[in-house]
């Protein structure tokens, strides 16, 4: 009797299995060539931003500090959504629309930053710093640009509701056909 309670006890387990680490490129929310991309949209907007606060002087300072708040504010923030979608904690965390929350982030960075990058060409004093600044602007911008890019060419938009599936729940399914036997005589 011990020997089938051991059987019937081995087929019932299942073996557990290995939990990813923390780090997990692919997920469902962030392909490899976008890490890639990411990781590049990362460097390029942190260059971009040392580049600027190492300029000591400004003829006029608008612009560099319109390109400064942007180049500050894309690598804060790529580096927060890059560190969320490239681990387990998008899961963790309360937001259920990851793909149109990275889209449209990776977009609208990169359009302001261009803009910023643009402006900041226009008007600074001339120096190689503030020109390197604006290269790294440019190329951090492009890098945005190409990433919402692939994610629309591969993923398609994401705030494009289609005829949506009916609810699989107990409410809505079709009635049964078959009776039940009541009696178990028919």
């Amino acid at each position: 009797m011990a020997a089938n309670e051991q059987q019937v006890y081995n087929t019932t387990t299942v073996a557990e299995t290995k939990r990813p680490g923390w780090f997990v490129v692919p997920t469902s929310v962030l392909s490899k060539p976008r890490f890639v991309l990411k990781v590049a949209e990362v460097l390029l907007s942190f260059v971009a931003f040392i580049l600027e606060e190492v300029v000591s002087n400004c003829t006029s300072c608008t612009p560099l500090y319109v390109f400064e708040f942007f180049s500050c504010t894309a690598f804060l923030f790529t580096t927060l959504l890059l560190v969320l979608l490239a681990t387990t904690l998008h899961q963790k965390v309360g937001i259920t629309c990851w793909p149109t929350l990275d889209l449209c982030y990776t977009l609208a960075i990169g359009v302001l930053f261009l803009i910023a990058s643009v402006v900041f060409s226009a008007d600074n004093g001339g120096s190689q710093l503030e020109g390197a600044a604006v290269v790294f602007g440019f190329l951090a911008s492009f890098a945005f640009l190409v990433d919402a890019g692939i994610f629309v060419k591969t993923s398609g938009l994401p705030c494009r509701s289609g005829p949506r599936p009916a609810p699989d729940g107990p409410q809505h399914r079709a009635p049964e056909v078959e009776k039940l036997n009541a009696n178990g005589t028919e």
